[in-house]
């Protein structure tokens, strides 16, 4: 996971259909506000609004056509999901847990609350999960501050993901213990097989001259000058690599950025 920089300003539709929305489930559940808790009565979602092309192509744009949580690239293999990080319908404390309702309502429309999903990481494994430290301070209706909620997710348009999660290879781990990484790994399976598969391949594909030159400059075979060429070389190569990942635009970009530091730190001194 990366920090997504989307535009301050929402798509059109959201400033004016999705308020308009959102004034009128204010208004339907200020009136019952106990047949949305019991699920008796159920809010009627506008995805034509919150999945808006104009909507759904500022997030690809901001995001480089990327899933906010697997940085897998979406579009050239489906459509992507636009996911609401504070579920709309309902939410659950723990994924064994029952759907409790309502869910966000009022965010439903929220420029914010919206991100470009992979299919798998939303429908599959994040879904209606969004756990609170703290249940209590949970926000129950458009009238309450969610201000005061410490979710446990990383949000990645609010804050830096890569201060809380790291790789080691292909592995996503919680760098310095961080629970919140740790749950938001678990929880969103970023390291399901066939998600490290694709990433152990890519970073071999990315960093298979530079292996290579390790495992020369390693092997004791070179010459005093084979080998400060050869490292010379690595370290170009490295600066290269570095100079890549720091594009968000890459997949797997906080993966990478790991494994610079990882090559980098292999490159023996003279």
């Amino acid at each position: 996971m990366i920090q997504i920089a989307k535009p301050d300003s929402p798509p059109e539709i959201l400033e004016t259909e999705g308020v308009d929305e959102r004034r009128s489930h204010s208004v339907s559940y200020a009136h019952d506000p106990e047949a949305y808790q019991s699920g008796e009565r159920s809010f009627d979602f506008e995805d034509g609004i919150y999945g808006h092309e104009s909507v759904k192509s500022a997030l690809i744009q901001a995001q480089h056509r990327k899933c906010s949580f697997c940085e897998s690239k979406v579009t050239h293999v489906a459509y992507g999901d636009v996911e609401h990080f504070r579920p709309k319908s309902g939410y659950r404390q723990h994924s064994e847990e029952s759907l409790q309702r309502p869910g966000y309502y009022w965010l439903a429309y929220e420029w914010t609350n919206l991100f470009l999903c992979c299919p798998l990481c939303n429908r599959r494994h994040k879904k209606n999960l969004f756990p609170l430290h703290n249940p209590q301070d949970r926000a129950q209706s458009h009238r309450d501050e969610i201000e005061d909620e410490e979710p446990v997710f990383l949000h990645p348009g609010r804050e830096d993901p890569e201060k809380h999660i790291g790789f080691r290879g292909e592995v996503a781990f919680a760098k310095n213990g961080s629970s919140r990484g740790r749950r938001t790994i678990e929880a969103l399976r970023l390291n399901r097989e066939a998600l490290t598969e694709v990433r152990r391949d890519y970073l071999a594909a990315a960093f298979k001259e530079i292996r290579e030159l390790l495992r020369m400059v390693n092997s004791g075979n070179l010459t005093h000058e084979e080998g400060s060429e050869a490292r010379r070389l690595l370290r170009r190569l490295i600066e290269q690599k570095r100079n890549v990942a720091q594009r968000d635009d890459r997949q797997f970009a906080s993966m990478l950025r790991d494994a610079v530091e990882k090559f980098e730190a292999r490159i023996p001194e003279e």
